[in-house]
């Protein structure tokens, strides 16, 4: 994932982002605050923040993330399990666009099951983190609201935890991702559940506690001292992700809330097993094209 899954949004904790946002850009810290962030602003705060934390990512969640595994979230639900795409069998000679795809560990997976996956991401750090690994996967360095295909180039297209909740127009991206997919097409993509936004990004008792309202869309951003965002994160409620999939052209067939495993302790930012025991902690999106 780039999450954010680390493509993550990234389940990095927002007091370390913040401590983390230091970096090409000058700022020595970043300064937390919600307030409006539109499309370009948003996209160059991503790429930037993803171009300069790609190394501590990839170095504190490669292990969990591994070089060819498909995990959609925190919790740990792999694809290999849910199924999500479609059967496995079924992937050979699939034509998949992953979004977000950070060190392409997802499409490392596809590819061992046949699929011929495309990994796009916006960061040029994470792509380079992608050719440290290996592999023959083609990599893509484009913004997701613009994507460098042609209609129909795609059978299926995946997110985990990728671009999605860095965007301030998420239809946008949508119909985007429609336009590259062939007829029937399916698109499969993971953010944090929006209930998380009301609570406090914290693993232990005091993340557990509401602190805002579910209802206050303003986005999460973090700025350098001239006020410019080296970070932004845009929530959109349960109700709003669904109308984002019907105007993106999509029919929403599945909506999926990965309970955690007992087998998983660890903690990932404000995941944490004690959290993700009582409340939801991804929300993943099955959609297929309409028409």
């Amino acid at each position: 994932m780039n999450q954010e899954h680390g493509h993550e949004v990234d389940p990095v904790n927002k007091a370390a982002k913040a401590e983390g946002a230091d970096g090409a850009d000058g700022a020595d810290e970043a300064e937390a605050t919600r307030r409006a962030a539109g499309d370009s602003e948003s996209s160059r705060a991503s790429r930037g923040w993803w171009d300069r934390n790609a190394d501590e990512y990839q170095s504190e969640h490669g292990a969990f993330l591994g070089d060819d595994r498909f995990v959609w979230g925190p919790e740990g639900l792999d694809e290999a399990e849910a199924g999500l795409l479609g059967p496995a069998e079924e992937l050979k000679g699939l034509d998949v666009l992953e979004i977000g795809a950070g060190a392409a560990q997802c499409s490392r997976w596809l590819a061992a099951r046949g699929a011929r996956p495309v990994a796009l991401d916006l960061s040029h750090r994470q792509l380079q983190h992608a050719l440290r690994i290996g592999g023959d996967v083609p990599l893509i360095e484009a913004d997701a609201g613009a994507l460098p295909f042609r209609d129909g180039s795609f059978d299926l297209a995946c997110s985990a935890y990728g671009a999605v909740p860095f965007v301030s127009d998420p239809v946008k991206v949508f119909r985007e991702v429609r336009r590259v997919l062939r007829p029937g097409g399916r698109w499969v993509f993971s953010v944090t559940h929006p209930i998380r936004w009301a609570f406090p990004d914290e693993p232990g008792p005091e993340g557990l506690s509401i602190a805002a309202s579910y209802f206050d869309r303003t986005p999460y951003v973090e700025q350098d001292e001239q006020g410019r965002a080296v970070y932004v994160e845009h929530h959109r409620t349960i109700g709003d992700r669904v109308r984002d999939v019907v105007a993106g052209g999509f029919r929403l067939i599945d909506l999926v809330e990965p309970e955690w495993p007992a087998w998983n302790s660890q903690e990932w930012g404000g995941w944490s097993p004690l959290r993700g025991n009582l409340i939801p902690g991804t929300a993943i999106f099955v959609c297929e094209r309409d028409g």
